[in-house]
């Protein structure tokens, strides 16, 4: 019996610890069951919270081909796209294969971005604005053209052969003038200064040349001046100014008011004596934004690595062309005429440059 009683204490209590193990397992796994999304979720608001902070997006399978046109060849654009080119492929080569191309300049830079030819391009702000307002030299309204970065302003400088007794713009009827290669943004710049001035091309004898043919020309004495349109520095203003030969045209009041009234883009500008050799005098001239401009329907996350690239590495950039140093967060969108492109207006919020 008591054996019997010994045996069934025993059931009693294996049973119970059945009983209990199960309500246990049963409470352990309702907790298990709603933990499962907090976990999850945890993950996914990390994530959201990375991607507002700037977390590096993943790197296509393959490099990117990439053209980046400037303008004709020894010129700033040029120099500047081939630096950006080489900084592309050195420090971003798992998005980028990219290359520089010279062209004529600001409107077909545009015209190869509309026609998918290209893919980044320099370009001035006014002929920009230009081309998506459908006016000349523009023959319809470009719609494939969105802004990355403001770069540098292009400063207006006509180079005049002291001999030539230029004292007022319209002292080039008559003479020779380098206007720049035909259909470029110099050349429509060039056309302004002598619509502003009472003047057309019939007054002069134009020669539409690069801005090395342009020197070469000044210095052989068969031009008499030449707008030689570029940042300050320019190899081939130093070049001429080095000679004692050249001086740099001051427009008057008058004369910066007509051409300032012809295109906003246009701003009065100041060259500072001392910026070329035998320069002892301010220049007073105008100037318009350069930017970089590139296809709207570029992938979003190639142009965004495309402008953090730019920005973290200025300095390489600087060591190329001093004018560089004006690409800052500050000034990004100086003389803004055509929108940004979301991955340029991405990059710029992400780094407190835009709200």
């Amino acid at each position: 019996m008591k054996k019997f009683n010994r045996l069934f204490a025993l059931v009693i209590a294996f049973a119970l610890v059945m009983v209990f193990a199960g309500c246990g397992g049963a409470s352990s796994s309702a907790p298990a069951s709603s933990a499962a999304p907090a976990s999850s979720a945890a993950p996914a608001s990390s994530e959201g919270e990375a991607a507002s902070s700037g977390e590096a997006v993943a790197a296509p399978e393959k490099a990117t081909i990439i053209q980046i046109c400037g303008a004709t060849s020894g010129g700033t654009y040029f120099l500047l796209a081939n630096a950006i080119a080489q900084v592309l492929n050195d420090e971003a080569g798992d998005w980028f294969k990219a290359s520089a191309q010279s062209t004529a300049g600001t409107p077909a830079n545009i015209r190869l971005m509309e026609d998918g030819d290209t893919d980044f391009a320099f370009g001035q702000s006014g002929v920009a604005q230009q081309a998506i307002d459908g006016v000349s030299p523009f023959d319809k309204k470009y719609t494939n053209i969105s802004s990355v970065t403001y770069v540098y302003p292009n400063v207006m400088q006509i180079a005049v052969r002291k001999d030539s007794n230029i004292t007022a713009f319209t002292d080039f009827k008559g003479k020779s003038f380098c206007a720049g290669a035909s259909g470029s943004a110099t050349e429509i710049n060039t056309k302004d200064m002598y619509a502003a001035c009472g003047m057309t091309y019939e007054d002069s004898t134009i020669e539409y040349t690069s801005e090395t043919q342009s020197a070469e020309l000044i210095k052989d004495r068969k031009a008499d001046g030449a707008n030689l349109i570029a940042a300050l520095g320019a190899a081939a203003m130093t070049d001429l100014m080095s000679s004692g030969d050249c001086d740099i045209y001051s427009f008057s009041d008058e004369e910066l008011d007509a051409i300032c009234a012809l295109n906003p883009a246009y701003f009065r500008y100041t060259i500072p004596a001392g910026t070329y050799p035998n320069q002892d005098y301010e220049v007073n001239t105008f100037a318009v934004a350069n930017y970089i401009f590139c296809r709207t329907d570029l992938d979003e996350d190639l142009v965004y690595q495309f402008t953090k690239t730019i920005y973290e590495n200025v300095d390489t950039l600087t060591n190329t062309h001093q004018i560089a140093s004006n690409i800052t967060p500050e000034s990004c969108v100086d003389g803004l005429t055509v929108p940004l492109h979301p991955g340029a207006e991405k990059y710029f919020k992400e780094i407190g440059a835009l709200q």
